[in-house]
């Protein structure tokens, strides 16, 4: 989606634009913490045993160290419930490389770009509780947009059943959030989602979709922001409600092995159509948060 934009801020207005989208990000990853290491402790422990676990936080500065070109904070939990979570926040600038640059709206005329966002996967220890994704973003080139998104992955064999319970109230979370900002754009970022998310060499969906949407410039910063927020605080409400739904469901090692398939399914998507993961790797991102995303255990049988 390109959406008509107005012409680019002045300098002053454009930092402005960039702290604030940098501090929303940052704050967003606190309460999202927060609540996943809340999780942590209330899971109960007949079925995880041992200690809630908390996060780690791990600073990362972008490039050789020679001149200031931004950096990141990965936050990763390996806990009991939360088999592998990573809530990372990143704040990039510098150039892109001429060929990547080719390929990246308003970069054409003009490579130096800035980008700040947050991006996580939530990979559970029990297969009963979907794993998770969501991430959001602000770029700016000669240019400046939002994109991001949401999407829920089931593990178990209702993978596909748009039917099921967790599914329709992640929709229905993501409905409303999409709807108070504009009429269509529920439909057609679910749409998006659904196209986005397919894995086409096997011709199927990597999970029951969400929403995605990129290039977002309708020409008011601060209703695109606004909506961007919305996204942040409807993960924030949703996710971990579902979450206490189905952690005190018992699994079996059958329902496992179908988990680990699925995450495979996970992996082959991120390393071959992963927009995020591309741009990352492109832009000189940190390789381990970037590829974070990676299932801590994956079959293909």
């Amino acid at each position: 989606m390109t959406d008509t934009a107005a012409s680019p801020p002045d300098p002053h207005a454009l930092a402005v634009r960039r702290d604030r989208t940098r501090a929303w990000f940052e704050a967003l990853r606190d309460r999202i913490c927060a609540e996943f290491e809340q999780l942590e402790t209330e899971a109960p422990d007949d079925l995880y045993p041992g200690e809630p676990a908390r996060f780690e936080f791990t600073p990362w500065r972008r490039g050789d160290g020679s001149e200031d070109q931004g950096g990141g904070v990965m936050g990763m939990m390996h806990g009991r419930l939360f088999e592998k979570v990573g809530v990372h926040v990143s704040t990039v600038y510098g150039e892109f490389n001429p060929d990547f640059a080719k390929n990246i709206r308003g970069a054409q005329t003009d490579p130096r770009f800035f980008a700040t966002g947050i991006s996580l996967i939530a990979h559970m220890r029990n297969p009963h509780v979907p794993a998770v994704h969501m991430n959001t973003r602000f770029i700016t080139t000669t240019v400046n947009w939002f994109g991001g998104g949401m999407d829920l992955n089931p593990t178990q064999d209702y993978q596909r059943r748009q039917d099921f319970e967790d599914a329709k109230d992640f929709h229905a979370a993501a409905r409303a959030a999409c709807d108070a900002h504009g009429a269509d754009y529920f439909e057609r970022f679910k749409t998006w989602a659904d196209e986005y998310f397919w894995l086409r060499h096997r011709n199927e969906p990597r999970g029951v979709g969400g929403i995605f949407y990129d290039h977002l410039d309708t020409g008011d910063f601060e209703a695109d922001f606004a909506f961007t927020r919305d996204v942040g605080e409807a993960f924030l409400d949703i996710y971990p409600r579902i979450v206490r739904r189905r952690m005190a469901t018992a699994w079996t090692e059958a329902d496992r092995h179908e988990q680990c398939v699925r995450r495979g399914r996970y992996a082959e998507f991120n390393l071959l159509y992963d927009r995020g993961t591309k741009f990352g790797l492109e832009t000189g991102g940190n390789v381990n948060s970037i590829l974070s995303s990676m299932p801590p255990e994956a079959r293909w049988p």
